[in-house]
This record gives C-alpha cells, structure tokens and sequence, in this order.
C-alpha cells in the first residue's frame, strides 16, 4: 500500500507503508482517514501528535505488533527484582559509557564517567546516573549556565524534541518484539504509559545529545525549532550505532535491543544488546 499521490501536490512522493516507522504530525489541520491509521498500525508504525507548541503530546501505535504479545506479557509481569536490577544496571552501565564517547568526542577529559561507570551496581544502588548526568551536562554544551531542563532555554527545546521521537522509535520497537511499554524495569509512575520505553531509551539518549550539540555547533539559530532543525531531527531514527560491534540505523538498533530484552525476561540470554556511539 502506498500513499495515494492524487491527494499530493506534484512536487510530492508517494512513500510504501510498509518503508514508514514513524508519522509525527504537527499541523492542526492535517487530518487522517481511519483506514490509513489501521494500515499504519497494522505495518507497526507509530503516529506522533504535537499540540500548539508544535512539540509531541502524544502517541497513537499499534496494540498488536506480535502475535506472541500475551505470552510476552506474563514475562513481563513476572520478572523478578533481582533480574530487573540487573537490566537497569546494563542500560546505565552503556548509558554512562555513551556520554563519554561523547565528551570524548568533543575533545573533553571524562575521567570520572569512566570510573563510575566501572562502579555501576545491580538497580544502580549509588545512582551513579545522576551523578554521570549533572557532571556530563555541566561541561557538553559550553554554553554558560545552561542545564538540562525540559522547561529550560535553548536548546532544551532541541533536545526535548529529539527525546519525544527517540521514544517513538522505542515504543514502535517495544510493540514489535511484543513487549508491553507501560511495564517498566525502573521507571514505575502510574501515569506513564510508556515506562519501558524511557528505561530502554536511556542508553540511547547521547545519540540525540550527539545530533542536538552538532546543530549547535553548525551556528544555525536553534533557539526555535524551524524546519531546518527539525529536519535534522528528523534524522535520528537513521543515525549509526554500533550494536554487537556491527553498525546500523538506530531504529534497527532499538528493534535488536527490544528483542534481545525479551529474550532476557523469557530466561533465552543474560544480556540486553545495547548501542554503543559511533565517533
């Protein structure tokens, strides 16, 4: 099925369903039919809905990615504390080692990301992740007196938009390998839907870091999100990553991470398959 080119302008493309991963739809006329909201759903696409401030609100994805879902469920549920310790140590562990590729990358000492992250424990018991954090943003950006804050200035509107689709793409990749995204190893709060999906998108999270500070570094205003930088954005889903010390697309990264995750909480591996950032 493709995207019917009589309803596009003629400088526009039609697109395969099946090639689509992501929707983000930001203009408040833009309006759907229903059976091309079934047909993205049944080819596990996700639809991202942004409000008035053109930022993501919301999700639309699909409820039966896998067949095995109700099976993959009851894992789920019945992991036990001791293993979903251990998963979260994992995904800091790579989280810690992706913000020193990062500062590495940058020309920056990390001396301290290193050894804390040889000190990660099971559940991260010292929170060694927020300690890596405030250390890390204290000196990545170069920009004075800037934090990491979703209500704060530019550019944490860059980096909050990179975060929503990340968390598209990992949502989209939870409901494919049959997993449910509201049963979360760390991330617990009752109105998440989507728990699991901020654990696993974690180690993953300097990528968009990496994409958001070379828009910075390009000179670009960044202090509004135009269609130049979302457009880069946009490019996140494509971006290298080595997995297994392979590279490829981070959308076909996150799908392996998600797949090896359910083979963690069905006993078949020990290790959830985590990205690694390519300099």
């Amino acid at each position: 099925m493709e995207l019917s080119s009589k309803y596009l302008p003629e400088d526009k493309k039609t697109v395969p369903i099946e090639d689509i991963g992501i929707v983000i739809i930001e203009n408040n006329q833009t309006v759907l039919s229903n059976s091309l909201i079934v047909a993205l759903a049944e080819n596990n696409a996700i639809i991202v809905h942004c409000g008035a401030s053109k930022m993501p609100v919301s999700y639309t994805m699909p409820l039966q990615a896998n067949t095995l879902f109700s099976q993959r469920f009851k894992q789920q549920i019945a992991a036990s504390l001791p293993l979903q310790k251990n998963i979260w140590q994992q995904i800091i562990k790579y989280k810690i080692k992706n913000q020193r590729n990062h500062m590495e990358q940058r020309g920056m000492a990390c001396a301290k990301l290193k050894k804390w992250e040889a000190e990660i424990a099971a559940g991260d018991a010292k929170n060694h992740e927020a300690r890596a954090a405030a250390y890390y943003w204290g000196l990545i950006t170069q920009i004075p007196g800037f934090t990491r804050d979703s209500l704060g200035f530019p550019p944490n509107n860059a980096l909050n938009y990179g975060y929503a689709i990340l968390r598209a793409v990992a949502a989209r990749a939870l409901a494919g390998s049959g997993l449910h995204p509201s049963l979360g190893v760390f991330h617990r709060n009752k109105y998440n839907p989507y728990c699991l999906a901020d654990d696993i998108m974690e180690p993953y999270r300097p990528i968009v870091d990496q994409c958001v500070m070379q828009i910075v570094d390009s000179g670009l205003d960044y202090t509004e999100l135009d269609k130049t930088i979302k457009s880069k954005l946009l490019q996140i889903p494509l971006m290298d990553v080595k997995l297994d010390g392979k590279k490829s697309p981070l959308s076909v990264a996150m799908s392996r991470t998600t797949s090896s995750l359910n083979d963690v909480y069905g006993g078949k591996r020990k290790r959830v398959l985590l990205p690694e950032m390519v300099r």
